[in-house]
This record gives C-alpha cells, structure tokens and sequence, in this order.
C-alpha cells in the first residue's frame, strides 16, 4: 500500500510526497512523487498502483530507468529521416539540457515549465522569444506523445498539455506571428544582378537566378525545390496546365509520403524548361543542396544590404502576386498546395488588382 507524507515547502504551503513499494518474484519496485495538490497526490497514488497490478507494467517498472534523453535519441533514431532539419536541432539542443537527464517517469509539468524557463541555456539565444519556446516546446511533444505507447517510456503526454497550458497562460509561449515580408522589385533586381554576374565568374555554381525565380513563381518551399525530378514535371497540354509533383510536402499530419500535384503557372514552367539544357540529363531538375541555396541567398542579401528578407519570403511573394492577378482561393492552392483554404485568407486583404512584374525585364516567358 502507498503511502502519502506530507512536508512543509520553504515559501511554508505543503506538497505531498507520495511514496509506493511492490514486491513481484523477487523484484522491487520504488516509485516517490511530489504533489502541491493533495487531491492529485491521491488519484497518482490510485492510479500508480493500479498500473502496477498489471504484470506488464509491473516488468517495465523494474527495466532500467529510461531518461528524457533516451526517448529523444530513440525518436530521432526511429524518425530522423522524416522530421526536419530545425526539429532535429532542437531535440538535439533539448538533449544538452538537464531535463534530459531527468527519468521519464520523474518529469512533471513542472519541470517541463522550468526547463522553458531556462531553455537560453542549450539554444544559443540570450533571450529566445516566445515563439522559439513554444517551437522547443512542441517538438519535445512529440516525443511525449508516443514514447509510452510505441517503447513503454514513461513519459506523461498531461504533464506535457499542463506545461503548455500554463505558459500560454503566462504567455511565456506564443505562436510565430505570420511574416508579412516580401521583396521589392528593386530589390530582386539587385539580387538576381548579383547572381547573374557570380554564375558568368563560376558557372558551375547554383543557378541562383533560376531558383530565386523559380521560388518566387512557383511558390514552392526551398526543400520541396530540390527534391523535384524531371520525372514529376508535365509539361502544359490540352487537358491542365504545367505541373510537377511535390514530394513529402509539408504537412502538420504526415510528411513523408504526402506528395501533391501542384500547378504551375507560366514563368514557373518557362524557369523549368530553361533549366534542362543544363543538368546534364540528372535526375533532379535542381540538384543542388538546401544548405548551398540558402547560403548563397543569404549572403547575397548580407553584401547587398537587403535587410529582413528570407528565402522563404519568396513563397509568400508569390502566393501574394496570384490574389493581387486576380486568382481566387482555389486556384492559388492548386499552385500552393495549401489543403485548408483558410490558411489562405489572409491574403483576401490584398486589394491591389495588378501585376507589379508586368514589364519586368527578368520575368520569364513560356
């Protein structure tokens, strides 16, 4: 039987130290946990032992102590190849934190609140905002979520939902707010000039001007550009437009295997049928890497003094041009590839009517 101690904390309200032994075939098992509540001290207790009259249970009690580091090294062994990159860097940041070190069955909501509190420690950031709290936060979550079901680790998905709810609360977490950059004219010029002159001294380098137009056309996020293959383009003909398909889009459900058929609009496929001539006949009909992209483009804007901009701003500039040319909701996420029509409200606010390229001399011509 459990037993419940009470003690008295340093601020001088109590917490309940709830303390359970059971013996099974020789083995022993000791679990003690701390409650400000003395309610939730009782049902724990209830519960706990319930679970253990369960030989299972029983057995996995008495398995090695898996901590918050082993669920996450077991997610990013059995997952890696299907999460990203930035979610991968911060489970692996988590990882460096002393929660890690903690027994899964040990970690409460309070603890996952004091780790948010003190996550500077491990990212790098002298004062990460609420957004890249909540990004930390919700990628650890996912460990929660199935590290009991899929391994028997005794992570609690409540303490996680708690933890959240009390730092929305506090609003020491928030969603990013959605960016509303997007390029000047003057500025692209300025940029595709720069890529332009640095393919004439390095023609074997990324064909940034290429890219840069094809993202800012085509909508397409940079990853989903290098993994596009001359196998997932058609060409326009009587019965739809120009198209590709869009391998392992981004998606909040799935990632892995979501591929879309997303359209293409005119300057997008005249930019894929300039690239053919140089690729040699590879697979990809961009095969260079995100990390020599996204480098190229920022230093780009380092050297031209463009301030702000992001690759992936290209994105949101090109969905913008489709609502200000006069397309509705559903023909944008035909190019888009957005599943929720809602996600695309945003820009019914655009009241321009007008196409800011027209007469642009980089604009590409099928």
């Amino acid at each position: 039987m459990g037993t419940i101690v009470t003690r008295t904390r340093s601020d001088g309200k109590p917490s309940y130290l709830c303390q359970i032994a059971r013996k099974s075939d020789g083995k022993t098992v000791r679990e003690n946990r701390t409650f400000r509540d003395h309610k939730a001290a009782k049902a724990w207790l209830r519960q706990r032992e319930a679970e253990l009259d369960n030989p299972k249970a029983f057995k996995a009690a008495t398995q090695e102590v898996k901590t918050l580091g082993d669920a996450i090294g077991r997610y990013l062994e059995e997952y890696g190849g299907e999460i990203g990159k930035t979610k991968a860097a911060c489970l692996a940041a988590i990882q460096r934190h002393s929660i890690a070190g903690m027994s899964c069955a040990d970690i409460g909501s309070d603890d996952i609140v004091s780790f948010a509190r003190t996550i500077h420690t491990v990212t790098g950031l002298a004062n990460p905002g609420p957004s890249t709290i909540n990004n930390y936060l919700s990628h650890m979550a996912s460990v929660f979520a199935i590290a009991k079901k899929a391994w028997g680790y005794p992570l609690d998905p409540e303490a996680m939902s708690d933890a959240m709810f009390v730092l929305r609360k506090q609003r020491a977490i928030a969603k990013s707010d959605k960016r509303e950059r997007r390029p000047t004219l003057d500025e692209l010029d300025r940029l595709l000039t720069f890529f332009q002159e640095r393919a004439e001294r390095a023609p074997h380098s990324a064909p940034m001007v290429e890219i840069v137009l094809f993202a800012a056309f085509s909508t397409r996020r940079m990853e989903e550009i290098t993994r596009i293959r001359w196998t997932d383009f058609e060409a326009t003909t009587a019965d739809h437009a120009g198209r590709v398909m869009v391998r392992d889009m981004k998606n909040p459900g799935a990632k892995r295997g979501n591929d879309v058929w997303c359209e293409l609009p005119p300057e997008a496929e005249a930019i894929v049928l300039r690239m053919k001539p140089t690729t040699g006949g590879g697979e990809y009909i961009f095969p260079y890497t995100t990390d020599a992209i996204g480098a190229a483009f920022t230093r780009a804007c380092k050297m031209l003094d463009i301030e702000g901009l992001h690759f992936h701003d290209l994105r949101h500039e090109g969905v913008s041009r489709l609502f200000e040319a006069g397309w509705n909701i559903p023909h944008v996420a035909l190019v888009s590839g957005h599943r929720s029509w809602a996600s695309l409200q945003r820009y019914a606010q655009l009241r321009q009517r007008d196409d800011k390229f027209a007469g642009w001399k980089w604009r590409p011509k099928l």
